[in-house]
């Protein structure tokens, strides 16, 4: 296959023109600063468990998957997008820790791709629910930043089951409502590897992107999609039309779904009670702001749904 295109200089299609993310100077993409993790002390894997707080923090959980994204894009698109949103709220609010992103959904959807590794959605809601469960001594509620569409039906259902099990979990994933409010042109029709996930990885690791094997696919009605797959519908796998993609649009992406992320964390009971039992110190070594103790997650009776009202992204 052609090697990466993201060291040359902006690639015409047939399509569109759309950029990679080399930039005038170091650490900048199309005249935005590129991407920049969180702070270790904000990972879960990088502590040791005396390093975990007293209180105990939010816990985000990035949901990806493992799944094709086109000839033009890794598999692990939808895990990268997840940890850049979950991480960018973890720099932006106190009392929040990110866990290891959980890798694999259901993406049965994408089957006949070579690469795409797929749970199902049973199995992906069994896997949520023990997760969530298995984080009492954790944390004191757990967000799902999900980042495959695939995803959303088990989130849903673990979500449901752990609210009558009194644990404090929430759900969100970024929606076309919010792309469109960037400016992305037929935001709902843009389903998989197409401009919104071409723009993101070209803000979040341009070296990544194939820019000369990028297509345009077509955009087909949901039930269309999941009565038949992707592959008898778009043979490439993309489902949209990347042209247009810039790294300047992924970083105001990726801004916009953080920014809607934190909103929707920061009105969450369980996150306002943290807030307002807290001190102004810090919580043992790991640096996160105290914001004082609350019964753990699970103990409790108070209960969350999802946040999205309308569709999540591919």
């Amino acid at each position: 296959m052609p090697g990466p295109r993201s060291d040359r200089a902006p690639t015409d299609r047939a399509h569109g023109t759309f950029t990679d993310a080399r930039g005038s100077g170091p650490g900048h993409a199309d005249g935005v600063t590129t991407y920049q993790p969180v702070p270790a002390g904000r990972l879960l894997g990088t502590l040791r468990w005396p390093e975990v707080g007293d209180p105990l923090p939010i816990l985000l959980v990035p949901l990806g998957s493992t799944e094709q994204h086109g000839p033009h894009l890794p598999l692990d698109t939808d895990t990268r997008i997840a940890v850049a949103i979950a991480t960018t709220v973890a720099s932006r609010l106190p009392g929040l820790l990110v866990a290891p992103a959980f890798s694999y959904g259901a993406s049965g959807e994408h089957a006949g791709f070579p690469g795409t590794l797929s749970l199902g959605t049973a199995v992906l809601e069994l896997a949520l629910v023990e997760l969530v469960r298995s984080a009492d001594e954790t944390a004191a509620g757990v967000v799902l930043v999900n980042g495959h569409g695939g995803n959303t039906a088990a989130v849903h259902r673990a979500v449901r089951l752990l609210g009558t099990e009194g644990r404090h979990v929430l759900a969100w994933a970024p929606r076309p409502s919010i792309a469109a409010a960037v400016g992305l042109p037929d935001a709902p029709g843009d389903l998989h590897a197409g401009r919104a996930e071409t723009s993101l990885l070209l803000h979040l690791a341009p070296e990544l992107v194939r820019a000369d094997a990028a297509a345009r696919g077509p955009s087909p009605a949901i039930p269309d999609l999941r009565r038949h797959g992707v592959l008898p519908l778009s043979p490439t796998g993309v489902l949209g039309d990347p042209a247009g993609a810039t790294a300047a649009e992924g970083a105001a992406l990726l801004d916009a779904f953080a920014t809607d992320a934190a909103t929707h964390i920061e009105a969450w009971p369980p996150y306002q009670g943290r807030r307002a039992s807290g001190t102004s110190g810090t919580s043992h070594t790991n640096g996160l702001p105290g914001t004082g103790s609350m019964p753990r997650a699970g103990r409790i009776s108070d209960t969350s749904g999802t946040s999205d009202a309308d569709r999540s992204l591919e």
